[in-house]
């Protein structure tokens, strides 16, 4: 387990919603509106030898247009809170890069497990002391199979945890959102088809 101190935590909450038309003006009234929808399409991967559901981990190549990142995920820190290491590293930008890696991980042992494809709109709320530049990066998501989402996402260190949930709670609260969900959306994509 990567090294926790220094490193990048993301502390997120993800809320599902009726109306992201609703959402998206509380952001323009809040002077900070929402950009064009993009498409992300997020292809997760199973471990050869350790079970990332039961570890709370999750591997991923995300693409959003030609652009690829690989992405690590931890496990939660906390029971309210999506709060968790994540480690994300650019492909290569040469044509075919990410077919490459995604051989590489095959080769490895690493299964594709599903493809989470979302459209995705954000915003980005300026919080806190105004002396010092935070924005909470909000996202307007249109998920296949799964609906519409709110998420509400602030990437800190270790030692600022809880002044980074606080912050999001208080932006929820702003924007009238409730009823968090902390599993992610390969967890309930995966839940959706095993009930079908």
């Amino acid at each position: 387990m990567p090294d926790q101190q220094g490193a990048s935590i993301e502390v997120e909450q993800k809320f599902p919603v009726a109306d992201l038309a609703q959402i998206a003006a509380r952001l323009t009234a809040l002077g900070s509106p929402p950009g064009e929808p993009g498409f992300e399409e997020d292809c997760y991967y199973r471990h050869p030898a350790r079970d990332f559901a039961r570890t709370d981990e999750a591997l991923r190549i995300r693409r959003v247009g030609s652009a690829r990142r690989i992405t690590y995920k931890g496990p939660k820190l906390d029971a309210t809170t999506k709060t968790r290491l994540e480690i994300e590293l650019p492909l290569a930008g040469e044509p075919g890069g990410a077919g490459t890696w995604e051989g590489l991980f095959e080769a490895l042992g690493f299964m594709p497990v599903a493809v989470v494809r979302k459209r995705r709109r954000k915003a980005h709320v300026p919080v806190g002391d105004v002396r010092i530049d935070v924005r909470i990066e909000v996202s307007l998501d249109e998920v296949e199979e799964l609906g519409t989402f709110v998420e509400l996402e602030l990437v800190t260190v270790a030692g600022r945890i809880d002044w980074a949930k606080a912050l999001l709670a208080e932006l929820a609260g702003r924007l009238g959102l409730a009823g968090s969900e902390r599993r992610g959306y390969l967890e309930l994509l995966l839940e959706r088809r095993r009930n079908r």
